[in-house]
């Protein structure tokens, strides 16, 4: 007989860690106590040794579904102090070294319940238990008790108190345990917020949505916009109602069987689509897709598709598709499909309670299916595609924040606060670092300020205080404005870092990797440690040293941040560049303004430059008369990538790029033959065939001079599946070893990651 006090860390959580153990421990016949605390899990046990160590075995290698054991400890001792039967005890308080669970889809057991006439929770749009639901966006600090999250206000009734205190029950101090009897409620308002008196609000936004209206529906993160997405003239509503002309939108459907009649995909694309993180998944789209739902992803090869993961979602098909007996019709393929789009107007923050919805979402929504959950912390879906074997992120926050990031060193507490397009923050606990949810572009007022509330939360929640502050090197960036004024309140240093080398630094990180690594980082824009706009950059870089090898060569930009949103400029730069300015206006007659950029381009007035390769794209979409204007960051590269994809492979152009005596890559011949290129699917093709090639040979050259073996693949270029594969294949059959971002995307998402670990280690040299 053994005594044995063991520790858990990891996600161990509101996961259903606590009955587990109970379970096993009563299946091993062993006595003693489990609890949560600032750490994790703490467990005492007494009992046969042989039984001991198969428990302490199986917290490893069997633990709950949702759970992520990162370390199991254990103290042995013949010493027994008469521990009587197995129980679970109220959870310590103390410093927090713990995390909480994102939040994640309804699970079948549930979903089973909710569809069952018998159950007393049939048809309840707030049902969950220990193995889905809401966390992270109701939790207000740890430890992850009732009392600590939005559900305290909810008394449970006696039914639900027994399952919630009941060892054996899936509710077993699952937070947001709740029944009809005493749980939140639906509550459905017209357009002018007057309320409308059913008894089945899901049933009236069901009949608002089928007559072509717009329904704003409350979820678990924030508001979405629903609308029937066959419905061309709604989509075309809504469209303008958001001033989102061309963005794509996301659809969900009711399960794989119906996503595979608006997109082509493989088995691993439906499995991405089921787990229990529900996120957004783009797809090729099939023949039908483009008819069928039109106006969802103008021109565009793919469209983003997504499995429901609330039970109200659940309800909302199950209204729409008449209510159906029993469970058979959750698996059965149907055409139905709905716009489930952000609810935030122009680029602002997610719209999370009524108060918002009232102003914000005033003249977009005919209705509002709402509920009194209060959500504390607004996360929008997250959004992945595959890229060879690993799915990739775009997006990255429902389902996966917080999720710790371990990294190959530890050091004080950094808060990385990110750049200015799809910022995310950074806050760093020992050697682990902690990456928000996407907060957006910074330049609204309500995501600056969701900027400084998530600051707020991560250190609460975390029970940490930042010893010092990362920041881009632009000084106009909010975010290098509010590290600047954070750091003064606090009196903490505060560290600039470059921001593509930012961008190689989060690869690196996020794969564990501290020695020198070679760095193709390829994006819009980011200010250079020379002052330029940088954008194409091959780097070496060692932890906190970051060489710039060479870049592309720089493209004109004539009228400055404008030409990076109007392709049809950049192209008018590659023709003067050719000397065939005499084409720009008899090429680009739309453009009123083709004259007077021929007329700068010509004095070389307000025409800076730019080593970005996300130019070189809207050049060649310019060129091609792809896109002229785009609709929104990164329109011009997408729609070259899905022409490229339709018409398929092509030969690289031969001397289609030139490696300058400077190291620099040079790809104006491949422009020059894109200017004169009459068919755009197959000029799009040679395109990325010409900059695969002429990128792999660059950074081969570096390799075999350097003799690193690591490239990293960092910036927003990289989330072009055709580049970033090519690229992959070619360099790795080099004998390379290629490292591209997983737990992060490719953009500017996770450069916050890469400012703290940058930080960390100049912190640490600095010591």
């Amino acid at each position: 007989m053994i005594h044995a006090q063991i520790r858990v860390s990891g996600q161990v959580q509101g996961v259903g860690f606590r009955p587990f153990v109970f379970k096993l421990a009563h299946e091993l016949g062993l006595t003693g106590w489990v609890r949560n605390d600032s750490e994790g899990v703490e467990i005492a046990v007494e009992g046969e040794q042989p039984k001991v160590m198969r428990l302490i075995e199986l917290l490893q290698s069997e633990p709950p579904s949702l759970a992520r054991v990162e370390k199991v400890t254990h103290d042995l001792t013949q010493k027994i102090t008469g521990l009587f039967g197995f129980s679970i005890t109220d959870s310590k308080e103390g410093k927090v070294l713990t995390g909480i669970a994102p939040d994640m889809a309804i699970c079948p057991e549930c979903l089973k319940e909710m569809f069952n006439p018998g159950d007393r929770r049939y048809l309840h749009p707030f049902i969950n238990c220990i193995h889905c639901g809401p966390r992270y966006t109701l939790t207000a600090r740890l430890p992850y008790d009732r009392a600590n999250t939005s559900m305290a206000k909810f008394t449970q009734c006696p039914a639900c108190q027994r399952e919630y205190d009941l060892p054996t029950t899936r509710r077993f101090h699952a937070q947001p345990n709740a029944c009809p009897e005493c749980g939140p409620r639906l509550s459905v308002f017209d357009a002018q917020w007057q309320q409308i008196a059913t008894n089945n609000p899901v049933g009236v936004s069901a009949e608002r949505i089928k007559s072509g209206q717009v329904v704003a529906v409350k979820g678990i993160g924030g508001f979405h916009l629903v609308c029937d997405a066959r419905n061309a003239a709604t989509v075309a509503t809504l469209r303008s109602g958001k001033q989102r002309e061309e963005k794509p939108f996301a659809v969900m459907v009711l399960n794989v069987q119906s996503a595979r009649h608006y997109a082509q995909f493989r088995e691993q694309d439906g499995a991405l689509l089921e787990t229990s993180e529900r996120p957004i998944v783009l797809l090729r789209q099939s023949p039908v897709c483009d008819t069928e739902l039109q106006g969802i992803a103008p021109g565009l090869s793919s469209v983003g598709l997504m499995l429901p993961y609330t039970p109200l979602h659940y309800l909302l098909f199950h209204e729409l598709l008449g209510r159906p007996d029993g469970m058979d019709w959750l698996k059965q393929p149907t055409p139905l499909a709905l716009v489930m789009t952000s609810a935030n107007p122009g680029g602002e923050p997610l719209v999370k309670d009524d108060a918002e919805a009232r102003v914000s979402l005033s003249g977009l929504a005919d209705a509002f299916l709402t509920h009194d959950r209060d959500i504390l912390h607004r996360c929008d879906d997250s959004v992945m595609k595959w890229q060879g074997k690993t799915p990739t992120f775009v997006r990255r926050a429902r389902g996966y924040t917080p999720r710790r990031i371990k990294l190959p060193f530890s050091g004080p507490s950094v808060l990385a606060c990110g750049a200015w397009l799809k910022n995310t923050v950074c806050l760093t606990r020992g050697d682990e670092a902690f990456v928000s949810q996407h907060i957006g572009d910074l330049d609204h007022a309500g995501t600056r300020q969701m900027l400084e509330e998530t600051v707020g939360y991560l250190s609460d929640i975390l029970d940490v205080k930042p010893q010092a502050v990362a920041h881009d090197l632009h000084p106009d960036f909010y975010s290098t404005q509010f590290a600047q004024a954070y750091a003064a309140q606090h009196n903490v240093p505060l560290i600039a870092v470059q921001h593509h080398h930012a961008h190689i630094a989060a690869i690196c990180a996020e794969h564990r990797i501290t020695e020198p690594v070679l760095g193709l980082a390829l994006d819009g824009v980011g200010l250079g440690m020379d002052g330029g706009a940088w954008g194409g950059e091959l780097l070496q870089v060692a932890g906190t040293q970051c060489e710039r090898l060479g870049h592309l060569t720089p493209l004109t930009l004539p009228g400055g941040d404008r030409a990076a949103r109007e392709p049809w400029r950049m192209a008018a730069a590659a023709l003067f560049g050719m000397n065939r300015a005499e084409e720009i206006a008899r090429r680009f007659p739309a453009q009123a303004g083709a004259a007077t950029v021929t007329d700068m381009l010509q004095r070389n007035l307000n025409c800076s430059e730019t080593s970005s390769m996300g130019r070189w794209f809207d050049a060649a979409a310019g060129l091609l008369g792809v896109n002229e204007i785009q609709g929104y960051e990164g329109q011009a590269a997408m729609l070259l990538e899905g022409l490229a994809e339709r018409h398929g492979r092509v030969p690289a152009l031969s001397l289609g790029y030139i490696h300058t005596a400077q190291n620099n890559l040079d790809f104006h011949p491949l422009l020059a033959k894109l200017a004169d290129c009459k068919e755009a699917p197959y000029g799009a093709a040679l395109f990325h065939a010409t900059l695969a090639e002429g990128l792999c040979a660059w950074v081969q050259r570096a390799a075999g001079r350097s003799g690193i073996k690591y490239i990293a693949l960092g910036g927003g270029c990289f989330l072009n599946n055709i580049l970033t594969q090519a690229l992959t294949d070619s360099l790795t059959a080099h004998g390379l070893n290629v490292l591209t971002a997983q737990q992060l995307p490719p953009n500017d998402g996770a450069i916050s990651l890469g400012q703290a670990g940058i930080a960390l280690q100049q912190l640490k040299q600095g010591a």
